[in-house]
C-alpha cells in the first residue's frame, strides 16, 4: 500500500483556526501521558527501532534522540517564534533523556516542554494583543522576514521585533482591505484570542502525536503515527466514505457552522439544516440527552455527530438568517453512509477545434486527485466498495462510447493512495503485465503485475503531472512512459519511491477496542520497469511545462532523511511505442500554439511572479510600497478580465475578487467561502487544454504520416489505437 494521506477535507473537519480550538470546559492538559499512551510509545519504538518491520530500521541511539527532540521544537515552534535561546538551552537535560523516554514510555520530557511552550505562547500573544493600542508607522522602510527555517533562536529583545513586525503585517493587509483601525484592532484583537485560547486547552492527546511523531518523521519523511482518532480518519479518506449526516462543518469563534451539504447525504434528504446554520447541541438517539457543545473543539463536535448507520443523532441548531441570537430549533436525523465523491474521479470532454487542415478532436479528460481504495469493502467483497480503477474505468467505458479521439489523465496534485490501485489503474491501458518493482529491506524485489488481459481504452493517451504528482502518480506515469503507452506532460514529479504500509499497535495487547493507534512505516522501495527509481528524481515528463515550483522548496529531495536515489535490474515488458521522434515536432507546435494563447502566457509570468517573490522570502512593510504592489495586481487582473471579454474567451470567475482580505478562513463569511472555493474549480486551466490541444497534434501527426506512425507505434495495426 503506497500510502500519501490525500490533501482534501473529509465530510466533516474542514479549515480550524491556526491553534487547535477546544471545548471550553475541556479539562486541564495532564503533566504526563496515560498508560495507553505509554503503552503506544514502546509499541512504536519496538517497530520502528528494534524489529525488522521497517525499510530502514533507526536505532534509537544518542544522534537519533537529538534528532527526534530538534523535529520536537521544530513541530510546536518552526517559525521560531515563541521559544527563546536560553529556553532551548534549558532543555539539553530533557533531550538526553529522548531516547529513553520513548522506549519506557516515561514520556514527561515533551510534557515539561510543552509547558514551557504553552507560557511562551501566553507571553508573546499578550504582548502582541498590547501592540494593538497604537497604530504601526507605515512609512518606515521596513521588512518582515517570514522565513525563519534556518534563522538561529533569538532572545527576548529579537523575539519582541519579530512580533511587532509580524503584527505590523497583519495590520497592514487588513489596512488594505479597506478595514478602519478600530476593526483591524478587533479582528485581531479576537484572532490571537481565538490562537491563545486553543493552545491553552490542548490535550494530552495533541503533545504525546506531537512528541511520538517528531520521532516517526526521524526514522523516515513518510513514516507516521495516528492516534485511534487520526487513524479512524486516515481510513475514512482513503476510503472517500464515512457514516454520518453529509455535512461539512467549520468551526468559527466558538460555533461549529455548515460549510456544505453533501449531496445527497441525510442533510440533504431532510432539506431542513442549510449552509451557515450554527449547531449548539448534539443529543444521541431520539430522546438521548442534548449536549452543549459551544466552544468545543470541532473534532470533538464531528465525534458526537458521527456514528454508526441507521442510528439516529439530534441536533440543536441556530438558523444562519437569525444570528448567534436567533431561536434555537431541533433536527432528527438518520446516519447513513456518505460517499465523499469531490475527491472522486470526474471526467469532462474538451474539443479542440479544426485549423490548418487539420480536424476537429475531442479529447476526454479524466481528472484523478488520488488513488483511493475502500480497503474493508474490497476484503468484504463489497459490491460497491470505493476503487479509483473502477470510477476511472466507467469514465473511459463513456469516451469509448462517445468515439472520444484521446484521454488525458490529469494526475496534478495527486498525492498517491493505494499502491494496488496503482496497478490496477495501469492495467487499464495495457493489455498485461509488470507494472512495478518492489525491493523489501532484505533485498528481495516482487513484481507486481497486470494480469487482465482486457484493456480498457487503446487509444491515444496523456498522462499530465506537476510537483504534486507523487507516489502511487508516479508508479502510474512511469509505467506509461516505460510502455510507451503514452505521452507523458507536465513537471518533473514529487520523487516519492517508497511504500508504506499500516501497522495496528492494538495486535500485540490484543485489545478489543481501537486504544493504542497505528504506525504508517515504509516497508519498501519501489521501481519502474525500466529499473530505475522514481526516488528524489520523480517521473521526468515528454514534454515539460515551466516548472511551478522549485524543486529545492518542494519535493522528496528537501528531506534530510530521504532515501537516496538507485536503480536495479530491468524487467521485461512490452514496447508499445516510442514517443521520441515525435517529441520535437510536437514541442514544436506546443510553442507555436501558445505563443498566441493569452491564458498560458499569463500563467507563465504568475509563475514567474511567485517565484520571484517567494525567492526574496520577505514583504515590505511600507504602505505606499504595499499599496502600489496591490494596486498593480488589481489592475493586472482587471486587464485580463477585459481581454477574455475581448476573445471570448471564458471569464475568470475569481477575477472581481480582492487579492487578499487580510483575513484568515475562519474569520470570512463561511458560506461565501465555500461559494468561492467551488468557483475556483471553473477557472482557466490553460494547462489541461494544451495537453489536450498536445495530445490532438500527437493523433494528427500520426494518423497523416503513416511511416511516422510505424516508427513511434511499431505494435500498433490500426490508425487511433496505441496499445495493440
Amino acid at each position: 500500500m503506497n500510502y500519501r494521506v490525500p490533501a482534501f477535507l473529509l465530510a466533516f473537519a474542514l479549515t480550524v483556526p491556526t491553534a487547535l480550538l477546544a471545548r471550553a470546559d475541556a479539562p486541564t492538559l495532564g503533566s504526563g501521558p496515560t498508560v495507553d499512551q505509554a503503552t503506544a510509545s514502546k509499541l512504536v519504538y519496538g517497530v520502528l527501532s528494534d524489529s525488522r518491520y521497517a525499510y530502514r530500521p533507526r536505532p534509537l541511539d544518542a544522534a537519533t534522540s537529538a534528532d527526534v527532540f530538534k523535529r520536537y521544537l521544530e513541530s510546536l515552534d518552526g517559525g521560531k517564534q515563541f521559544f527563546t535561546k536560553a529556553d532551548v538551552d534549558g532543555f539539553a537535560p530533557l533531550a538526553a533523556r529522548t531516547g529513553d523516554a520513548i522506549r519506557s514510555g516515561e514520556l514527561d520530557p515533551a510534557f515539561q516542554v510543552f509547558a514551557v511552550y504553552r507560557q511562551r505562547v501566553t507571553e508573546r500573544i499578550n504582548y502582541a494583543r498590547g501592540l494593538l493600542r497604537q497604530e504601526p508607522d507605515f512609512t518606515r522602510e521596513e521588512r518582515f522576514e517570514y522565513d525563519r527555517k534556518d534563522v538561529p533562536w533569538g532572545t527576548n529583545a529579537e523575539l519582541d521585533e519579530l512580533w511587532r513586525k509580524s503584527v505590523k503585517n497583519d495590520w497592514l493587509r487588513l489596512k488594505l482591505a479597506g478595514k478602519s483601525a478600530a476593526d483591524i484592532r478587533k479582528t485581531l484583537d479576537k484572532r490571537y484570542e481565538t490562537q491563545l485560547k486553543g493552545i491553552n486547552e490542548w490535550k494530552n492527546e495533541d503533545v504525546f502525536s506531537i512528541y511520538l511523531n517528531a520521532y516517526t518523521r526521524a526514522v523516515d519523511p513518510h513514516t507516521d503515527y495516528f492516534t485511534p482518532r487520526t487513524a479512524e480518519n486516515f481510513n475514512q479518506a482513503m476510503s472517500l466514505s464515512l457514516e454520518g449526516i453529509g455535512a461539512q462543518l467549520q468551526r468559527q469563534d466558538d460555533v461549529v457552522v455548515i460549510r456544505e451539504v453533501v449531496p445527497g447525504g441525510p442533510v440533504a434528504m431532510d432539506g431542513t439544516l442549510k449552509a451557515g446554520d450554527r449547531i449548539v447541541g448534539v443529543g444521541q438517539g431520539r430522546s438521548g440527552a442534548v449536549e452543549d457543545v459551544i466552544g468545543w473543539r470541532i473534532d470533538d463536535v464531528v465525534a458526537k455527530i458521527r456514528g454508526a448507520k441507521d442510528t439516529q443523532v439530534r441536533l440543536e441548531y441556530i438558523p444562519a438568517a437569525e444570528g448567534l441570537d436567533g431561536k434555537h430549533r431541533m433536527v432528527t436525523l438518520t446516519r447513513q453512509k456518505i460517499r465523499l465523491s469531490e475527491q472522486a474521479a470526474k471526467g469532462e470532454t474538451m474539443t479542440i477545434p479544426a485549423a490548418a487542415g487539420v480536424p476537429e478532436r475531442r479529447i476526454g479528460v479524466v481528472k484523478l486527485p488520488t488513488f483511493y481504495q475502500d480497503f474493508e469493502g474490497r476484503r468484504r467483497n463489497a459490491a460497491d466498495y470505493a476503487s479509483a480503477t473502477r470510477d476511472v474505468a466507467k469514465l473511459l467505458a463513456g469516451f469509448k462510447a462517445d468515439k472520444l479521439d484521446g484521454v488525458v489523465l490529469d494526475l496534478r496534485n495527486n498525492g498517491g493512495g493505494s499502491l494496488d490501485e496503482a496497478i490496477e489503474l495501469t492495467g487499464l491501458f495495457i493489455e498485461q503485465g509488470p507494472v512495478v518493482q518492489v525491493r523489501e529491506s532484505g533485498g528481495r524485489v516482487t513484481v507486481n503485475s497486470d494480469r487482465n488481459p482486457a484493456v480498457a481504452w487503446d487509444g491515444p493517451l496523456a498522462v499530465l503531472i506537476n510537483r504534486g504528482s507523487a507516489s502511487a502518480s508516479e508508479i502510474f506515469a512511469g509505467a506509461i512512459q516505460d510502455y510507451g503507452r503514452g505521452l507523458v506532460i507536465g513537471e518533473t514529479t514529487f520523487g516519492k519511491g517508497t511504500v508504506q504500509n499500516v501497522v495496528p499497535l492494538d495486535r500485540w495487547p490484543a485489545s478489543e477496542k481501537e486504544r493504542f493507534g497505528q504506525v504508517k512505516l515504509t516497508i519498501a522501495q519501489f521501481f519502474r520497469v525500466s529499473g530505475s527509481s522514481t526516488q528524489h528524481k520523480g517521473v521526468v515528463p515528454d514534454l515539460a511545462f515551466p516548472a511551478s515550483v522549485d524543486a529545492s522548496e518542494f519535493g522528496e529531495s528537501t528531506y534530510d532523511n530521504a532515501l537516496p536515489w538507485t536503480r536495479i535490474a530491468a524487467v521485461p515488458h512490452t514496447q508499445y511505442g516510442n514517443f521520441a521522434p515525435i517529441v520535437p515536432r510536437l514541442d514544436g507546435l506546443h510553442s507555436q500554439r501558445i505563443r498566441n494563447d493569452r491564458e498560458f502566457q499569463w500563467w507563465e509570468e504568475d509563475v514567474q511572479q511567485f517565484r520571484t517573490e517567494a525567492a526574496k522570502k520577505y514583504v515590505s512593510l511600507n504602505e505606499a510600497e504595499r499599496r502600489a504592489e496591490r494596486d498593480k495586481q488589481e489592475n493586472q487582473r482587471k486587464q485580463r478580465q477585459q481581454i477574455r471579454k475581448e476573445l471570448g474567451l471564458p471569464l475568470d470567475p475569481l477575477a472581481e475578487d480582492s487579492s487578499d482580505d487580510g483575513l484568515t478562513g475562519n474569520e470570512r463569511d463561511i458560506v461565501k467561502d465555500a461559494a468561492r472555493e467551488k468557483a475556483a474549480e471553473k477557472r482557466p486551466d490553460p494547462l489541461l487544454r494544451e495537453s489536450a490541444a498536445i495530445l490532438a497534434d500527437a493523433v494528427n501527426l500520426l494518423e497523416k504520416d503513416r511511416p511516422l506512425s510505424a516508427q513511434v507505434l511499431p505494435q500498433s495495426t490500426a490508425p487511433g489505437r496505441w496499445a495493440d
